[in-house]
């Protein structure tokens, strides 16, 4: 069968990353033009004669000796002598991230890179993602098969094996070079449009979760008076649908449709603002949002909801600084195990604590009376409390936890599976256990006297930790024993 292909330039080598990066755009618009323009043909003219693929571009590395790296960096070099390669898309959209790691292998390993078309078909319904005036059809509604002549997404090949530790080489295949394959990361970039009904182009580095619509309006809020301040550093506000505001004072209009997960970002230049995610109740839809921004590189996600008390010594409004997570989530039992530890870090422990102290002016033994350390819970149940409780509260109690949510186990540990920084600091909202429930009354004055300072030490931690060098976040607890050189 004949196949139609763009006459895509011959792999080059690069001893200079933006050079690199300027070539991956060159063959990824090459390739997604060509995959546009023929469907756009085949639905105007019918079933082309033979079938019709481009593929997506391709860094490569080889070395052939050990590199003498700073040990304390976790990332950017490869670990042993050999060929590394990762495809790549959406080079535009990661060029600040591309330029930045392709520049540490070229640093550290004093070779160049070979960039050129890989092997790997770029599926149609990606490459005419962005392209408004194309769309695919669904099935049967073109006059011939689509798979017949177009690449479609292909699952067998989209999948978390490297980030979980579970890829497997070919003998005579290149080692990959970043934890996550293009199709996954394309895969992604769909989803995150869908769940957020914002695009990919708008989440900035500093990832905030919460769980409470509450969060939102103190959020928009203070982006306003961000805005307002010329000396902020911040530039724009986006809101669900892709509305942006400059002004302070401009009009966001009402999203036609809410989406699962709506999100909203506060913007810096680089995507050095602020992001905050409102994932709703329940594990599910925390592993569904970190699993897709995670393709983005976040410099650091943190939960900042609400959570059941545990301790009769706390208060309603009290917070809760996570050093451990007792996880029964189960939604991420088959990608990670129960039995794998998921370590406080360092950096964000104390951006998070020394945001309280800022935000509470209290410090020391003082701050105890407000906030605990220690370990927190997330279940699958929202209303566990209404069966029998005997074994949970034991299990509770033997593990020291603190607090009790939904989703920070998740948060944490989706944030350790893909070497993403994470932290909790949770806000006591009840204690079932104590016979403080959740009620109406109770919710009202508790939402108006904390969501704002809790959501405000959430930006200030993220804030401190913007200004750290990235090898200083990125931790070598969050890498393997044979990692990618990209982070």
């Amino acid at each position: 069968m004949q196949i139609l292909t763009p006459d895509a330039p011959a792999a080059q080598t690069f001893r200079d990353a933006r050079a690199a990066v300027d070539r991956l755009n060159e063959l990824y618009d090459q390739a997604t033009a060509f995959l546009q323009a023929e469907f756009s043909r085949a639905l105007r003219d019918g079933r082309p004669e033979g079938r019709v693929r481009a593929f997506y571009p391709e860094i490569r590395i080889t070395t052939t000796t050990y590199s003498q790296v700073d040990s304390r960096l976790a990332f950017g070099h490869v670990p042993a002598p050999g060929t590394y390669a990762a495809t790549i898309t959406r080079p535009d959209l990661f060029r600040h991230y591309l330029e930045q790691q392709i520049g540490l292998l070229l640093a550290n390993h004093d070779v160049p890179v070979t960039i050129g078309p890989s092997d790997t078909a770029m599926p149609l319904h990606f490459a005419v993602a962005r392209a408004g005036e194309v769309t695919v059809p669904q099935e049967g509604a073109a006059d011939f098969t689509l798979r017949d002549v177009f690449d479609v997404p292909d699952l067998d090949t989209t999948n978390d094996d490297i980030v979980n530790g579970t890829h497997v080489t070919a003998p005579g295949d290149p080692y990959p070079l970043a934890p996550f394959t293009a199709q996954r990361v394309d895969y992604s970039l769909a989803r995150l449009a869908h769940y957020t009904a914002t695009d990919p182009e708008h989440f900035q580095n500093h990832v905030l979760f919460t769980n409470y619509q509450f969060y939102v309006s103190e959020f928009e809020a203070f982006a306003r008076r961000m805005l307002a301040d010329p000396d902020s550093g911040y530039t724009s506000f986006v809101s669900t649908g892709n509305a942006e505001i400059t002004d302070p004072l401009g009009d966001l209009p009402p999203s036609p449709k809410m989406p699962q997960m709506p999100t909203y970002h506060l913007k810096r230049p680089g995507s050095a603002g602020i992001t905050l995610v409102n994932i709703g109740v329940g594990p599910s839809n925390a592993k569904t949002a970190t699993d897709h921004i995670a393709v983005l590189r976040p410099h650091a996600w943190l939960m900042v909801g609400h959570c059941a008390g545990l301790r009769n010594t706390q208060s309603l409004g009290d917070f809760v600084l996570a050093h451990a997570y007792l996880r029964e989530d189960k939604v991420l039992d088959d990608d990670l195990p129960v039995w794998v530890p998921i370590p406080a870090l360092a950096e964000i422990q104390v951006a998070l604590e020394d945001a309280v102290e800022a935000e509470t002016e209290l410090s020391g033994f003082d701050l105890k009376r407000i906030m605990r350390t220690g370990t927190v819970a997330s279940l699958d149940n929202r209303n566990w409390e209404l069966r029998e409780t005997s074994g949970p509260v034991q299990r509770l109690s033997q593990s020291r936890a603190v607090a009790l949510d939904m989703e920070s186990a998740t948060i944490a540990a989706n944030g350790f599976r893909f070497r993403v920084p994470y932290g909790t600091l949770l806000c006591v909202s009840d204690k079932p256990l104590h016979g403080e429930l959740k009620l109406p009354g109770m919710a009202s004055d508790f939402y108006k006297t904390q969501v704002s300072r809790h959501l405000m030490i959430g930006i200030r931690a993220m804030e401190t930790l913007r200004g750290m060098p990235l090898e200083r976040i990125h931790s070598r607890k969050l890498r393997s024993f044979d990692e990618t050189a990209f982070l």
